[in-house]
């Protein structure tokens, strides 16, 4: 299905703020990591800074399709799909998790872009260009293969003693393998509960969101399908 007119503006607006607040919060990212870590290149050992790239790359690739104005495979809708889903666990992650922990130096210029503009931006992209795409029920299993795959980067790091940052050799307090919680317990201090733990409780997070946006979709496609609905775009 070819995006209709008015829909490729919109998303060609949106596209570029995610593309455009990526670099900037990455690149301010890594003059801030340049001094305040062992360099700025350690910025992109983080999921947020890979998620946030992976984004841009996203709408950037997107942005060419949408010049050509011809027919777009499934395949590009699903990765759209799954690079979303993951740039939302970046914004729910930090908002919900991360920021708690680290008072208002968590919302400075980079952090609000990164983790709040790119995401926002990210999904509301989705939802405008989604509905020209099809999606079947068991797309939602490839919404956890990036995370999932981050996890697995990350305790290799911890293994092989990463610096993730000046004498720690883990991305994000619940991929801590050595905190008093460990993989399977439990502690009263940070992180609460172990790695484990948390992993699968961003599984559900993940796989919950995707159903949702899948739904979101499916939901807005019958609508646009409708009589006296569709010939409004």
């Amino acid at each position: 299905m070819k995006i209709p007119g008015k829909t490729r503006t919109l998303s060609w607006i949106l596209k570029y703020i995610v593309v455009i607040s990526a670099i900037i919060g990455t690149a301010v990212s890594a003059q801030a990591g340049s001094r305040t870590f062992m360099g700025g290149k350690v910025v992109f050992m983080y999921f947020t800074i890979q998620s946030n790239l992976a984004a841009a790359a996203i709408c950037m690739f997107g942005a060419i399709l949408l010049l050509r104005n011809r027919p777009v495979r499934r395949t590009w809708y699903v990765i759209k799909y799954v690079g979303t889903v993951s740039i939302t666990l970046t914004g729910v992650v930090f908002c919900c998790i991360l920021a708690p922990t680290m008072g208002r130096a968590a919302w400075n210029f980079q952090n609000v872009l990164t983790h709040v503009v790119v995401p926002a931006a990210s999904i509301a992209d989705l939802f405008v260009t989604g509905t020209c795409g099809t999606f079947k029920k068991r797309d939602v299993l490839f919404v956890v293969l990036p995370p999932m795959a981050y996890v697995v980067y990350a305790g290799i790091g911890y293994l092989l003693k990463w610096e993730f940052a000046a004498g720690r050799s883990y991305p994000y307090f619940f991929l801590n393998w050595g905190s008093p919680a460990g993989a399977f317990g439990f502690s009263r201090e940070l992180p609460f509960m172990g790695c484990v733990w948390w992993i699968l409780a961003l599984l559900v997070l993940l796989i919950l969101c995707g159903y949702l946006y899948l739904s979101i979709l499916r939901a807005l496609r019958k609508r646009e399908e409708e009589p006296g609905t569709a010939s409004g775009r």
